[in-house]
């Protein structure tokens, strides 16, 4: 069972999703406009946020980034913009998923399992830095360097290259990837990693992929150099 807040001017809408998320075991705390999303994430700590862009008061992408500056609880995103544009600007602002309107109850809920899991599986163990050859991030603070220099990185960025991190030296398959740092829903959406590699190359100074390396029929990993051998 879990705590959700949903973030939405739609009172129809809040109603419904009350009743559906409750028959299936959630708690439901609702509000209708953004400063009230943002009280009510701060001051009563729900498990998962369900967050509107078109709220009254404030762009819901405002919301989530505001919230991102204090918690890492899973943001999913609700709207009736189907662009991929701003599906994109969505997870680049923090979102953890995208949800477009009209949508079913079994899928909400399967998303929100989806989202908590992946929070869960983050806290587990609790690492706050990780080194990958001459690439270094602070989990904690979303930081990263790279050869020593600063990285500016959108927060999906960052968390492509802290999963490929995890497995420095392997190859992680497309689908590995998107669904560890996009979601589940998202695991045949191999352009968006197209983009994404492509943005982080440039950042890195690695247009030919020496570093961040591409098996077109696999996926990506990062080259390290292979650890010295004992004696």
């Amino acid at each position: 069972m879990a705590t959700v807040l949903i973030v939405d001017d739609d009172i129809a809408l809040l109603a419904a999703c009350r009743v559906g998320l409750e028959t299936l075991g959630h708690r439901v705390r609702t509000v209708e406009t953004g400063q009230a999303g943002l009280a009510e994430a701060a001051v009563h700590g729900p498990d998962v946020i369900v967050l509107d862009l078109g709220l009254p008061d404030l762009d819901g992408l405002d919301v989530c980034t505001r919230i991102r500056t204090w918690t890492d609880l899973p943001i999913i995103i609700l709207s009736a913009d189907s662009s991929e544009d701003r599906k994109v600007e969505a997870l680049d602002n923090g979102a953890d998923d995208y949800m477009t309107k009209p949508f079913g109850m079994r899928e909400l809920d399967a998303r929100l399992r989806v989202a908590l899991r992946h929070h869960a599986a983050d806290d587990i163990g609790h690492v706050t830095e990780l080194t990958a050859g001459p690439l270094h991030l602070d989990l904690v603070h979303y930081q990263a360097t790279y050869q020593g220099r600063p990285l500016d990185l959108t927060l999906k960025e960052f968390d492509v290259l802290a999963y490929l991190a995890r497995h420095a030296g392997k190859v992680c398959t497309r689908r590995m990837i998107l669904e560890s740092v996009w979601g589940a829903a998202y695991a045949n959406e191999t352009h968006y990693l197209k983009v994404y590699a492509y943005r982080i190359r440039k950042k890195l100074h690695d247009e030919a992929g020496q570093f961040l390396q591409n098996d077109p029929s696999v996926g990506y990993r990062l080259a390290v150099p292979p650890a010295p051998a004992a004696g």
